[in-house]
């Protein structure tokens, strides 16, 4: 494993507004040890494998993301509902 793979951090977050171009504004949903991002939103892209298999993602859907560890960015790696 990587030294990338593993500084990677994941979140849970429900879709508030799809835009063009495979992008998304999400709201996270956060644990009790990191209360300050709690509804925060990200605006995030699909990962190359959504993309290439064309899983949609729609308004209200709750999705798995992978954080960018710069803040205020994420891909969406799975839709969970």
């Amino acid at each position: 494993m990587s030294d990338g793979e593993e500084n990677k951090t994941t979140a849970v977050g429900t879709v508030e507004e799809v835009l063009p171009n495979s992008l998304s504004r999400v709201r996270l949903h956060v644990s009790e040890e990191e209360e300050e991002k709690k509804g925060e939103l990200v605006l995030a892209y699909l990962a190359g494998k959504m993309r290439l298999h064309h899983i949609r993602v729609l308004v209200g859907d709750q999705v798995d993301m992978v954080l960018d560890p710069y803040g205020g960015r994420a891909r969406i790696v799975r839709r969970l509902t």
